[in-house]
């Protein structure tokens, strides 16, 4: 667990609990975006830049990941 982020749950996440990510930014290293299951929030934690981030959002509301 990365104690120094500021987690915030999607605005799209649902009462069930199903299919939801936490994000935030690490107040220690501002480079970095923590995402983590919100159904395991002492899992895995993955970091990304915030560049990527901003890729993968931009992904998906083009609908660059739809099936």
């Amino acid at each position: 667990m990365i104690p120094s982020v500021h987690w915030r749950t999607s605005s799209y996440s649902n009462s069930g609990g199903a299919n939801c990510v936490e994000v935030g930014p690490l107040t220690d290293l501002p480079t970095r975006i923590a995402v983590r299951d919100s159904k395991d929030r002492e899992g895995p934690t993955f970091l990304t830049s915030p560049a990527e981030w901003s890729g993968f959002i931009t992904g998906i509301k083009s609908g660059g990941f739809d099936h």
